[in-house]
């Protein structure tokens, strides 16, 4: 190979690493980033007193999030997914901002799902069916 060939394709390289540089920079967050460690989209916001539940779907899975209305103090806090049939799959704890992640596999089963920041609570009912 002659020293124009490799000259080219190094020139090539260089511009290609340039270009995926400049589209990481210029391109929209994810989905994962903006919903805390949950994959898929938002489908349900589950509003109480002291917090927010936030339920994703993606596939045959779903997630959900407890969120602290007032972030700060060490505070029980809990979220729970429960796919009809199976058991619930529980995150509980001592948190200054959320408990959670949780997912499960629901396929196209409902699912039922709990949160708690404090004493206040929320609970879903059979949805997503």
């Amino acid at each position: 190979m002659d020293t124009g060939a490799i000259r080219g394709r190094l020139v090539l390289g260089a511009a290609v690493l340039a270009a995926s540089g400049a589209l990481a920079l210029v391109a929209p967050g994810t989905a994962q980033a903006a919903s805390d460690s949950c994959a898929g989209r938002q489908v349900r916001t589950l509003p109480f007193a002291t917090g927010t539940v936030h339920v994703y779907k993606a596939g045959g899975y779903v997630c959900a999030i407890t969120a602290a209305d007032t972030p700060g103090s060490r505070r029980q806090m809990s979220v729970s997914v429960q796919a009809r049939g199976n058991r619930p799959v529980v995150d509980q704890g001592d948190y200054t901002y959320r408990a959670g992640p949780v997912t499960v596999h629901a396929g196209h089963r409902c699912v039922w799902v709990r949160g708690a920041v404090g004493s206040a609570t929320v609970s879903s009912g059979w949805i997503l069916c």
